[in-house]
């Protein structure tokens, strides 16, 4: 870490923050944050064509944060990423690496989860959804099946949506028949292009779409009405998503107290079921 004791990927999201950008402009800060060990030394056509934006809106985003080009925010992004105390996460070998750098994932989260006022309404909100449609597509598939399996224990009506193409639509449209009015949604990197569709979809037919994601200026933020961001680890080969799991569970939680004498009630009838059926050993 450098002086201010923040991550490089803390430090250039503390630069975003408070500025209203257009969805073109958020690709380009979402690619910085993807790129941030080497942001600071990358052109504008560089940053253009990881964007896959043109230049002159590299331009354009770097005055929206206020300086006078491209060259100026570069010289801000190398003030923000020089050197200074060595950081614990690059002690070790490669594999500690990995896991120091999901603790700070981790750390970065708890101090996100300070408003915990934010995430009560957003229990309340899935608690009321009746059904709670859960999506997950690609690399989100098992983490969506994950918060579903604990959910449906509290919740009575979870539909886990893990299929895309035309059929995921029609399930949309069924959940609001059957009195939908929410949808979680986890969004995570590469951000398949059917994710994207399915949120645009779910709100064209009246879902609140709450967002589980790797990062606020994810591509989701454009087509959700609540954004949840948790960082995804990615220094291995395939990404790590311990921050967003452990969210998962967080905003789990916050359905168990929006409803908590319901809650008690499904656990309790869970847990006579399961000891009338010996399903656990102990």
């Amino acid at each position: 870490m450098n002086e201010s004791g923040a991550a490089p990927t803390d430090r250039l999201l503390d630069l975003f923050h408070g500025v209203r950008l257009t969805p073109t402009q958020r690709r380009i800060a979402h690619c910085l944050v993807q790129q941030a060990g080497a942001a600071a030394y990358l052109s504008a056509a560089e940053v253009a064509e990881l964007a896959g934006v043109s230049q002159p809106s590299v331009t354009r985003f770097a005055m929206a944060l206020g300086h006078d080009g491209y060259p100026a925010l570069r010289r801000r992004l190398r003030e923000l990423t020089a050197g200074g105390a060595a950081d614990p996460a690059d002690a070790g070998n490669a594999l500690q690496r990995a896991v120091h750098a999901e603790m700070g994932n981790l750390d970065r989260l708890a101090g996100q989860l300070a408003d915990a006022g934010r995430i009560a309404e957003v229990g309340k909100l899935l608690a009321a959804s009746r059904p709670l449609p859960v999506l997950g597509l690609r690399a989100a598939a098992p983490l969506a099946a994950y918060f579903a399996y604990f959910a449906a224990k509290v919740h009575p009506d979870v539909r886990v949506l893990d299929d895309g193409g035309s059929l995921l639509t029609d399930r949309l449209e069924q959940a609001v028949a059957a009195g939908a009015g929410a949808l979680l949604a986890f969004v995570l990197p590469r951000y398949p292009r059917e994710t994207m569709d399915a949120l645009r979809e779910a709100r064209e037919v009246g879902l609140t779409v709450v967002a589980i994601t790797d990062s606020p200026v994810s591509p989701a933020t454009d087509h959700a009405d609540v954004v949840l961001p948790a960082a995804v680890g990615t220094d291995l080969v395939f990404d790590l998503h311990t921050a967003p799991m452990t969210l998962a569970m967080v905003v789990l939680q916050a359905i168990c107290d929006a409803t908590p004498a319901e809650t008690q009630a499904r656990l309790e009838a869970f847990e006579s079921s399961a000891t009338r059926r010996q399903l656990f050993l102990g």
